[in-house]
């Protein structure tokens, strides 16, 4: 479609004729792992970003040229910022400026299992102060279905504008993969859905001009509610293979081997590996909010709470086993001084949301360990919102601090772990994450759990 049909209001051609022309400003709401890659994306496509993120911090380092997210170089912002096609701020006074308002703020669970979506809403209510005629503001965070429709517009019509027609408004769910080097922003496709026909044209131009695809859908419920799907396929396939591994461990088969086994047949099958916990933002989070509105609707999303739940207990069960494994050596987890290996949420990334190693972490201190982590991603622990962790800085695994430990255990599988070394030196190795199979030598030192 080249251009908005001639009935279409006019804000509306101009926002399309700004993206054709690479003259609009693209504003990104929320400098993380989503926003920053889709900066990247849209600069790289021709246009100006601004990004907006209440944290100062960040601002500033953006400013200085200076990243915080591995995947996202210093030399990156730097070429932005060169070209001057970046500019970051804290001042949501201007969000008028942009010509599009990107969305990519966190949505995480309360302390119930329900949705919170309380950065959506500010994020909005801050939109709404001023917003113009003629802006698209599109909304990535995962979601449930009707949160769009039903939650942002009334928000942004506080302005005394109305959607659709002075403003436009549109899903587009995030599909960002850290760590993975074969797909980057711009070369993943986005599914857009929107609230009207206009709206969804304009999002839909928008997207074609800095992503490798567009998948257009009949409504804004529909984006969300694929996004969601996406990850309850995932969340409820780990959680049987998590089961599988429990019962599989009290058989004596090594769960890695039969799923090794069964991928080699060529259809009907997709491997799923097991691990201490869920981590990310996505899979851990995201299905609790397809549940949750089952419960509204007065209906019940059993098999994903089934997986919830199996997901859930895989820390303790982790936990479980190490005690076992340290009384098979006459050692008892507490005294025991036990390193973690690994804080990211998985493998060669910096990004420790949602990861399961603070809940093992958490465990072993109440049961007495003293606890230590190595992570050449995570050079200190963050603060974060739901655990009380002592402040802690990553340990280099040299052979004398192996060999001063009563177990190592293996909670992310990074490659820039020299697995050889770490069981060589080691007392003992509980490895969660099949990272040691490949070892050869003192491999009766090592756990699988």
């Amino acid at each position: 479609m080249s251009t908005i049909e001639a009935e279409s209001p006019a804000p509306a051609q101009l926002l399309f004729d700004s993206i054709s022309s690479r003259t609009c400003i693209v504003g990104v709401i929320g400098l993380g792992y989503v926003g920053l890659p889709l900066i990247d994306a849209f600069t790289s496509a021709g246009f100006s970003c601004t990004g907006f993120d209440v944290d100062a911090t960040k601002v500033n380092s953006l400013l200085a040229g200076k990243s915080y997210i591995k995947h996202i170089d210093d030399a990156k912002i730097a070429a932005w910022l060169e070209k001057k096609a970046f500019d970051a701020t804290a001042e949501m006074e201007r969000l008028s400026e942009p010509d599009v308002l990107l969305i990519c703020v966190p949505t995480p669970l309360d302390d119930a299992r329900d949705p919170d979506l309380k950065y959506v809403v500010s994020t909005c209510e801050s939109i709404a102060k001023s917003l113009r005629p003629g802006q698209l503001v599109v909304l990535e965070s995962t979601t449930y279905p009707t949160t769009t429709r039903d939650v942002m517009v009334p928000i942004l019509e506080k302005s005394g504008l109305k959607a659709g027609g002075d403003f436009f408004v549109a899903y587009s769910p995030e599909r960002e993969d850290p760590g993975n080097p074969d797909f980057s922003a711009a070369g993943i496709p986005k599914v857009v859905g929107a609230i009207d026909e206009t709206s969804l044209q304009i999002a839909k131009a928008l997207y074609e001009s800095a992503v490798a695809g567009v998948i257009p859908v009949s409504s804004c419920e529909v984006a969300e509610a694929s996004k969601v799907l996406e990850n309850i396929y995932r969340a409820v396939n780990i959680a049987l293979v998590n089961e599988l591994k429990v019962l599989f461990d009290e058989m004596n088969i090594d769960v890695w081997e039969v799923i090794n086994a069964a991928k080699t047949k060529p259809f009907g099958f997709q491997a799923f590996y097991p691990g201490p916990g869920l981590g990310g933002h996505c899979i851990p989070i995201d299905p609790f909010y397809l549940s949750w509105l089952a419960r509204k609707q007065g209906s019940n999303a059993r098999f994903i709470e089934l997986a919830g739940e199996v997901n859930r207990a895989m820390p303790n069960y982790v936990v479980s086993q190490s005690a076992k494994f340290l009384n098979e050596v006459q050692k008892p987890i507490r005294g025991s001084k036990i390193c973690l290996l690994g804080v990211a949420y998985k493998k060669d990334v910096d990004d420790p949301r949602e990861s399961p190693s603070f809940e093992l972490m958490e465990l072993l201190l109440e049961l007495g360990a003293e606890l230590t982590y190595s992570d050449p991603h995570v050079p200190r622990l963050p603060e974060m919102r739901h655990y009380d962790l002592p402040a802690m800085e990553s340990q280099e695994l040299t052979p004398d601090f192996l060999k001063s430990c009563d177990a190592v255990l293996i909670a992310t599988d990074h490659t820039a772990f020299d697995y050889e070394a770490i069981v060589k030196h080691s007392a003992l190795v509980i490895d969660t994450r099949n990272a040691t199979a490949r070892i050869t030598g003192n491999r009766e030192k090592i756990r699988k759990c």
